[in-house]
């Protein structure tokens, strides 16, 4: 499994497309850890700031796929995902979905790209030969 360096176009695509909606359910993660933090008569604005900034961490890492930065700044989202339970108990469920289809995009990426140059690399020879 790779942690760093630059993975292929469709793996990539297809990270960031998880990034995209992590990012979705970080926001609204933000929005009840800071409800429930005015619940208990505190103030939510620190735990708000955190986790909108995690969510713009995500579409970051996202927009940032393409480069060498992309897959570890995508790698500590899905750790501060985690992280982010300590408010929000039910982001432990997001971060499981999301760090699951983190990892299913990696392992299954690769694959799919090297079926892709396969098949082109046949249609070439193939049509090199009539």
């Amino acid at each position: 499994m790779q942690f760093v360096g630059r993975t292929g176009t469709f793996t990539y695509r297809m990270l960031a497309t998880v990034l995209a909606a992590q990012s979705i359910l970080l926001f609204f993660g933000a929005l009840v850890a800071r409800g429930t933090a005015i619940a208990a008569g505190k103030d939510g604005g620190r735990v708000f700031a955190i986790g909108c900034a995690l969510a713009v961490l995500a579409v970051l890492a996202a927009g940032l796929m393409r480069t060498p930065f992309g897959l570890p700044l995508g790698w500590l989202v899905q750790v501060l995902t985690w992280a982010s339970a300590v408010w929000v108990p039910m982001m432990l469920a997001v971060g499981l979905v999301f760090t699951a289809l983190w990892v299913f995009c990696l392992l299954r990426g690769p694959r799919a790209e090297a079926l892709v140059a396969e098949h082109r690399a046949a249609a070439e020879a193939d049509a090199g030969h009539h």
